[in-house]
C-alpha cells in the first residue's frame, strides 16, 4: 500500500482493514491542522496592526508634545486645547486596542495548547502500543498541563480529569475569570 492509502480516510470505501481509530486520527490531525492555519493567519494580521498602533502612539506622542509647545495665547488656545484633547482621546483608544491585541495573544496561545494536545492525542490514539496503557494517557494529560500557563486552565483541566462536567468546568473557568477583572497580561 502507498502511504496515501495509509494515511487517508478509508469511510467511504471501507474494507477489512477499515479503522475507527485510522478515521478519529485522520480527523484529530485535521482539526488541529485548522487551528495551526487560523492562528497564523491572523497572528500575521495582528503582527501588521501591532507595528501599525507602535507607529501611530508614537505620532501621537508628537502631536502632543507639539500641541504642548504652542503659546497659550488667545489665538493658539483654542486649537492648542483641541489636540491635546484629541491626542489624550486617541491614547486612549490605541490603550483599548492594546487590550484588545493581549486577548488575543492569550487566545492565540490557548489554541496553540490545544492544537499540540489534540497531535500528542492523535499520536497516542494513533499507536497501538500505546492506546490501551494508562500510564501513556497519565503521560499525554501531564504533558497537556504542563502547556498550561494559567491558574484558571489548570484549575479547568483538573476539574475535567476529577470527573467534573465539562460545562461545569468552563462555567467555573469564567468565573474564575470574571473575579480577576480585565487584567490582561502577555506571556
Amino acid at each position: 500500500m502507498n502511504e496515501k492509502t495509509d494515511r487517508g480516510s478509508t469511510a467511504h470505501t471501507p474494507d477489512l482493514d477499515w479503522s475507527q481509530v485510522r478515521e478519529t486520527v485522520l480527523m484529530l490531525e485535521l482539526a488541529s491542522a485548522q487551528i495551526a492555519a487560523a492562528t497564523r493567519d491572523s497572528g500575521q494580521a495582528v503582527e501588521t496592526l501591532t507595528v501599525s498602533f507602535t507607529r501611530m502612539v508614537e505620532h501621537i506622542q508628537e502631536i502632543a508634545r507639539a500641541a504642548q509647545a504652542e503659546p497659550e495665547t488667545p489665538d493658539h488656545a483654542e486649537n492648542r486645547s483641541r489636540l491635546i484633547d484629541a491626542s489624550e482621546e486617541v491614547s486612549t483608544l490605541v490603550h483599548q486596542a492594546i487590550v484588545a491585541f493581549q486577548f488575543y495573544d492569550r487566545l492565540s496561545q490557548r489554541l496553540n495548547h490545544v492544537e499540540h494536545g489534540l497531535g500528542c492525542l492523535s499520536e497516542l490514539i494513533g499507536d497501538r502500543r500505546r492506546l490501551f496503557n494508562p500510564d501513556a494517557w497519565r503521560e499525554l494529560q501531564q504533558l497537556i498541563r504542563s502547556r498550561y500557563t494559567t491558574h484558571e486552565e489548570n484549575a479547568m483541566f483538573d476539574a475535567v480529569v476529577h470527573g467534573i462536567p465539562v460545562h461545569e468546568a468552563i462555567e467555573r473557568y469564567r468565573s474564575d475569570i470574571r473575579s480577576k477583572g480585565d487584567d490582561i497580561e502577555l506571556f
